[in-house]
């Protein structure tokens, strides 16, 4: 469990195909990352969030950790488009007795959008992100003022029309997270609020 809260913007030190094995779900790109003072007490088998998505540790060599990314990875998140030297939004699975800053984060990526305008204001940033057409009913777990995740980052949303969402960001957000460094264009992962979706799921359907 994660709360949205990104602890580090931290780099992608290395980016490799690994060779097929047999296997149902085999790995097919292992990458690490130099996750610098947030390693501190990491075990392999940890997950951690990265850009939003909860990941395992595979390896642990001192900072830098490895993991391993299988097909359906690769197919429903940013991550298969990462490269070395990017930066990736950090954050570490929520320890019993933390603090509860954000909301309800699994790091289970729903979808992903694109950047469709980024428009700067003296105080705040205003994000339109483009939800695909393909995404069936994508504002159904949506509310305005309601949570949402982006990139792993807890924000809220400010409006949504057509396949259009839009969400004001802080500047400490810019500086603290991705999407301070992404531009039109750019791929977002997307985890819509798991309280919406469980509500949606019990109601009777028309």
């Amino acid at each position: 469990m994660f709360t949205g809260i990104i602890e580090s913007l931290c780099k992608i030190k290395s980016v490799e195909e690994i060779k097929k094995v047999k296997s149902k779900y085999p790995a097919e790109i292992a990458f690490s990352i130099d996750l610098e003072k947030l390693s501190k007490g990491l075990k392999i088998g940890q997950s951690v969030a990265v850009n939003g998505v909860c990941l395992t540790i595979t390896k642990l060599n001192g900072s830098i950790a490895e993991f391993s990314l299988i097909g359906e990875t690769l197919r429903k998140t940013s991550l298969g488009s990462t490269k070395k030297g990017d930066r990736v939004n950090i954050e570490r699975s929520m320890k019993a007795s933390g603090r509860f800053d954000g909301h309800f984060v699994q790091g289970h990526v729903d979808c992903t959008g694109i950047i469709h305008d980024k428009i700067i204001y003296p105080t705040e940033t205003k994000l339109i992100i483009k939800i695909p057409k393909e995404q069936k009913q994508p504002f159904q777990y949506v509310i305005r003022k309601g949570s949402i995740t982006i990139d792993g980052i807890s924000l809220t949303v400010v409006d949504m029309e057509k396949n259009l969402l839009s969400l004001s960001l802080i500047p400490h957000t810019l500086e603290k997270t991705t999407l301070g460094i992404k531009s039109i264009g750019d791929i977002v992962n997307i985890e819509f609020d798991i309280v919406g979706k469980y509500i949606s799921r019990l109601l009777p359907k028309k």
